[in-house]
């Protein structure tokens, strides 16, 4: 009843100070933001809305979620057995399982990023909505039911004052008989004794609505401690994702790192049916393999070694830079040599580069003074 007198603007309503509302705004907030971003990092997670669901099942049945096998290792375990049809011994079939050894690396840092997130990030925000949220909720209910009782006592009272002062107005003086004193008398103690317990009641309604609210406070000023232990758990995200991209960013450089290699004896096989070096000429070799950034320059066929196999007998230290038109290069990551042709190099370093008819076009020659070999062009950043 005094619920709806109050949305209907009948009743008075008493008022929750500024601090207090200001906290339970601040407390709905975090509520709200926290269920986004606990859905949305699921939905980065795992992508499959079923698998979503499924986990969820498991979750609430109290049953062990499944062991999943990744998109990367699903991957890897078909381009192995491909391989293995092809023939492991052959170009492709070597490639495949080298790729696939990196989609299985690469699936198991997904899996490993995946646990670090949901038992890091995912859990606490969980266990909040789940455990403080509802205590919450549940003590703003309580306090809510206790406003809405000392509201109630409140009108109460007030009416029974306005009864009680009119009980003791002086009646009419035109009756004169002695039993409308008497009932005037008796009324007026009525509302007396009403009023008594009306105040009774609301001393000890505004006891329990005052010990409910600071109960209600002291949880919704701990809303401060659970934005410092969500940003703990934030950082502990951020951490996780950057260590699972470096991983994968790693994987990837070694897998083009071997590719690398590989592409030049693919190139050979291929170069080995067309028509014999002799039969072309230099500069129609050279322009047919010059290397995807024209302003690279380029070195003249080594001794009369066709162009075509320059790489395959290339050795660093007998390898003259050309007169003019080489570039400097900034090492963006540490390199290690892994072999007596390669150039070790060290982040942030400045080297000078330039490249070779028939040469992997993401290989470059470098030299740092009398230092020189081949590195990789993603390892560089090529300056004008």
């Amino acid at each position: 009843l005094q619920f709806t007198e109050e949305k209907l603007g009948q009743a008075e309503k008493t008022e929750l100070d500024a601090h207090f509302e200001n906290l339970l705004a601040r407390a709905d907030c975090t509520k709200n933001w926290t269920e986004k971003i606990l859905r949305q990092t699921e939905v980065l997670l795992q992508p499959n809305p079923s698998a979503r669901v499924e986990e969820f099942l498991y979750e609430k049945l109290d049953r062990k979620v499944p062991s999943r096998v990744t998109n990367g290792e699903l991957l890897a375990q078909y381009m192995t057995e491909a391989a293995n049809d092809f023939g492991p011994g052959t170009p492709y079939g070597k490639t495949l399982i080298k790729v696939g050894e990196t989609q299985r690396r690469l699936g198991a840092a997904e899996r490993d990023f995946i646990h670090c997130a949901s038992l890091n990030f995912l859990t606490p925000l969980r266990n909040f909505l789940e455990g403080d949220w509802r205590t919450i909720s549940k003590e703003r209910r309580i306090l809510q039911n206790r406003r809405l009782d000392l509201d109630a006592c409140k009108a109460r009272l007030k009416k029974a004052k306005a009864a009680e002062a009119k009980a003791a107005a002086v009646p009419d003086f035109q009756e004169t008989r002695p039993r409308n004193y008497v009932l005037s008398a008796s009324a007026s103690a009525l509302w007396s004794d009403e009023v008594e317990k009306a105040e009774h009641e609301l001393r000890l309604t505004q006891t329990e609505f005052d010990r409910q609210a600071e109960v209600t406070r002291l949880l919704l000023e701990g809303i401060s401690s659970t934005h410092v232990n969500h940003l703990r758990c934030l950082h502990e995200f951020v951490e996780s994702q950057t260590n699972y991209y470096a991983q994968c960013y790693q994987y990837m450089l070694d897998l083009q790192k071997q590719l690398g290699r590989f592409s030049g004896t693919f190139v050979g096989n291929a170069e080995s049916t067309s028509p014999p070096a002799a039969a072309t000429s230099p500069p129609a070799v050279a322009a047919a393999t010059l290397p995807a950034v024209p302003t690279i320059p380029v070195v003249p066929t080594i001794g009369g070694v066709p162009n075509t196999v320059a790489e395959s007998v290339l050795n660093p230290n007998e390898v003259k830079p050309p007169a003019s038109g080489t570039r400097k290069a900034r090492v963006l990551y540490d390199y290690e040599a892994a072999d007596s042709t390669e150039l070790a190099l060290l982040a942030d370093e400045m080297i000078t580069v330039y490249s070779l008819p028939g040469m992997d076009p993401d290989w470059l020659i470098g030299e740092r003074g009398n230092q020189k070999g081949k590195v990789p062009v993603t390892y560089l950043e090529l300056l004008s």
